[in-house]
């Protein structure tokens, strides 16, 4: 009797470790199945400095210093990635812009969004607000506009980002959007775009960002738009 029943637990249990066997494969399966396998790479094998004039409207190209950047350690991030910095001046105002690009949004683009990288420079952010950039023939991007001071400098700053084929507004909008994708199986690249002025009233600060976005997105060779648009 002891034996028998000794045999009905090693069968019972062995019945147990082949359904628990069964299911764990199929949540194998199921997981590759469902693995994010579709890549989109809008920018490809092109060199954002090669995509972006040195000349844009009535702003020529400076220099390549002198803008605010994430920490050192945190640029480690940015391995096989591409970030550009620019400063363009038309004689009388400069323009400072910064493109993040990565093939594929692993947190990239979180250390270059202002919050962090000029706070971690030690400026003051406010005046948060949504802002309506107008373009040329193609609609308009809602992008967000803040004001940076430090030591007496203000800074003007219209910034977004772009993921696979969205612009989400916000940190929190930018990590669903991701997660949104990968649930589509796409892998979405992703990119920053950072245009800035220093010294002007938001009067006349926001009308020369809107008109130097404008122009530098007409400027792009049409396929290569995407990358910066939804």
């Amino acid at each position: 009797m002891k034996a028998t029943a000794a045999t009905d637990e090693r069968a019972s249990l062995s019945r147990r470790q082949v359904l628990t066997g069964l299911l764990m494969a199929s949540a194998a399966v199921l997981a590759a199945a469902r693995k994010p396998n579709i890549r989109l790479d809008y920018l490809g094998s092109h060199k954002l400095e090669d995509v972006v004039p040195k000349r844009i409207g009535r702003w020529q190209f400076v220099t390549s210093s002198g803008l605010v950047i994430p920490p050192e350690d945190q640029l480690q991030l940015a391995l096989y990635s591409q970030l550009l910095t620019r400063v363009y001046s038309d004689g009388t105002n400069s323009i400072q812009l910064l493109i993040a690009y990565s093939a594929n949004e692993t947190g990239f683009l979180q250390v270059h969004r202002p919050e962090f990288c000029y706070t971690a420079a030690g400026y003051r952010l406010s005046d948060f607000a949504r802002h309506t950039v107008p373009l040329n023939g193609s609609g308009a991007i809602t992008a967000n506009s803040l004001t940076a001071t430090r030591d007496g400098s203000v800074e003007k700053l219209v910034y977004w980002t772009r993921i696979g084929d969205r612009i989400p507004l916000s940190w929190a909008e930018q990590k669903l959007t991701f997660a949104e994708d990968n649930l589509r199986r796409l892998i979405p690249d992703a990119a920053l775009i950072r245009v800035s002025t220093i010294g002007l009233e938001d009067a006349h600060a926001l009308p020369i960002i809107d008109e130097f976005v404008s122009n530098m997105i007409g400027s792009v060779a049409p396929p290569l738009r995407r990358v910066f648009l939804a």
